[in-house]
């Protein structure tokens, strides 16, 4: 059956093998699972047709064997009334059935073996599906713990730069520290030599008299006393 092999199929292929070619492996889960979800729908069709087989076959035999009983209860029937041609007759037709009785059975049979494999297979798929869509949600989780974990390595490489920056920065700093200090050293040599004389006439020019002063204070007290 075409179903079958397609169901085995399904059941042998690698989720982790689809997972490790997927760009996004979170949208790989989901198409995943609707691929399965949609084999599912595919098995519950085959299953129910295969199960109406059985069912179709077991009705079969079951009107055989309704015929055998019946042609048995005739032939003896015929037996007691003293009509021994017609209980052979009877049991003639009783051959026919019980060998058609045995084709019907070995249909059935087969029939009921496949409709026991489908139904198998069915629950099992179901229960895969079950399982997997319990751990999709672990696996999302787990996805997005790992996106978390890269945007902050990206960010602590963002750092690092910001650190490579500030270090620069302070070489840059240091730089025009030194430039500036060249600069007012060159200042200091580009004013030549001191002259000594400036110096000493703003130093008189300065000096208090004090006959003056001594002047201004007596004339400030004699005018307290008066």
């Amino acid at each position: 059956m075409s179903m079958l092999r397609r169901f085995k199929d399904i059941m042998s292929s690698n989720i982790h093998a689809l997972l490790d070619k997927a760009e996004d492996p979170e949208k790989m889960i989901d198409q995943y699972l609707r691929n399965l979800n949609k084999d599912l729908g595919k098995v519950k069709a085959e299953t129910a047709s295969v199960m109406a087989e059985e069912q179709r076959s077991k009705r079969a035999l079951d009107e055989c064997l309704k015929d055998v009983e019946k042609m048995q209860k005739y032939a003896l029937k015929a037996l007691e009334a003293g009509n021994e041609d017609d209980a052979r007759k009877f049991l003639e037709r009783k051959a026919t059935y019980t060998a058609k009785e045995n084709e019907l059975r070995q249909a059935y049979e087969l029939a009921a073996s496949n409709a026991n494999q489908m139904r198998q297979m069915h629950d099992k798929l179901v229960s895969d599906i079950n399982e997997l869509e319990s751990r999709r949600s672990m696996l999302k989780g787990k996805a997005a713990v790992a996106k978390t974990q890269q945007r902050m390595n990206k960010l602590g490489a963002s750092v690092s730069g910001a650190n490579k920056s500030i270090s620069a920065f302070d070489r840059m700093e240091d730089k025009i520290n030194k430039q500036l200090d060249e600069a007012r050293a060159m200042a200091e040599l580009n004013k030549g030599p001191v002259d000594e004389i400036d110096d000493l006439t703003a130093k008189y020019s300065s000096s208090v008299n004090v006959d003056d002063e001594l002047a201004a204070l007596k004339a400030q007290l004699n005018s307290n006393q008066e």
